[in-house]
């Protein structure tokens, strides 16, 4: 009796600690993903890249930052769907275009994260839109939308654009992490089926809730079922989402717009297999990069010629020259 009222008392405690452990890690998991970020963190290289490869990273971001704060910018503003305000910069294409790039950034980041990318199409002729997602920048929201919510202000940016510039403009969506998701889930949307040319999403994860097991196993060797379970309850109380309602591929399951694939080999924060994942549920014309030695968000500071001619083949192609 005393040894099975041990193992009792024992299995209880044991059951116990789970329990605190799950809600604990479920509040710490939720304010730590879902708030508004306070201020602009590190973009996405400098959290999760290569620290001995950053020094070569910095030379070709400053450069490019240094030609962005150069250009004439303009600030644009549009209502979601769900009554917020969205905000935008607007770099005006040299000469009359008819292909426009709309530009994603990624989880905690800004508009001119993509500012080597925004350079590299208006020397191509695009015209260039770089959105803030939603909780990020000088966009409204309480809440980060990982994608889920994003997608729909991504709608909201192509109704802009063909407004703006007319039916027939050519849209590419470019993303990168995050923003690279939440461009591959707008194509769920059947009007961004009708309306966009092709998608480039970079190192895009497949659903906030694998993403976010990964990191609560990988990072912090803890079970991730139980605490996103209860994670999920929060987010979608406070956040309007649960984490696993809606996914990359979901969305891509009756896709027909071209999509680029790229992900770097060495990215450990959104593991390589996930951009495999996403290319194998894309039913339609789709191509698939995976750059070596690149960590996460990285590949186009890895190797920027490899990178940029891809890009440029695939949107000759689909975009036109």
């Amino acid at each position: 009796m005393k040894k099975e009222t041990t193992f009792k008392i024992l299995a209880g405690a044991a059951v116990g600690a789970v329990g605190l452990t799950t809600g604990i890690g479920s509040v710490i998991l939720f304010k730590k993903t879902l708030p508004r970020p306070k201020g602009l963190s590190q973009d996405v290289i400098s959290k999760f890249g290569d620290p001995e490869k950053l020094a070569k990273y910095d030379v070709i971001k400053a450069s490019a930052r240094e030609w962005m704060d150069k250009q004439r910018l303009e600030a644009v503003y549009i209502p979601s769907g769900d009554g917020l305000w969205l905000h935008a910069f607007y770099l005006r294409a040299e000469k009359p275009s008819d292909k426009l790039v709309i530009f994603h950034h990624g989880f905690t980041g800004g508009a001119m994260d993509n500012a080597v990318h925004a350079m590299f199409f208006h020397n191509l002729g695009y015209e260039v839109l770089l959105p803030e997602l939603r909780a990020h920048g000088e966009s409204e929201g309480k809440y980060v939308g990982f994608g889920i919510l994003d997608r729909f202000d991504t709608l909201e940016w192509v109704r802009y654009s063909r407004k703006r510039f007319g039916s027939g403009v050519k849209i590419l969506l470019h993303g990168t992490s995050m923003g690279a998701s939440t461009a591959l889930m707008a194509l769920g949307l059947d009007e961004i089926q009708e309306t966009v040319s092709a998608v480039i999403a970079d190192c895009a994860f497949t659903s906030p809730y694998e993403i976010l097991a990964h990191v609560i196993k990988n990072d912090y060797h803890l079970p991730p079922a139980p605490i996103l379970k209860a994670a999920g309850i929060l987010a979608k109380k406070d956040a309007g989402y649960s984490f696993d309602e809606y996914s990359t591929l979901d969305a891509l399951r009756g896709n027909n717009v071209p999509v680029l694939f790229i992900h770097g080999r060495e990215d450990t924060f959104v593991p390589t297999w996930m951009s495999r994942k996403n290319y194998e549920a894309c039913p339609g014309k789709k191509e698939l990069l995976i750059v070596d030695n690149a960590g996460h968000g990285s590949s186009v500071f890895e190797d920027q010629p490899l990178y940029e001619r891809t890009e440029e083949e695939f949107t000759r192609l689909y975009l036109g020259s």
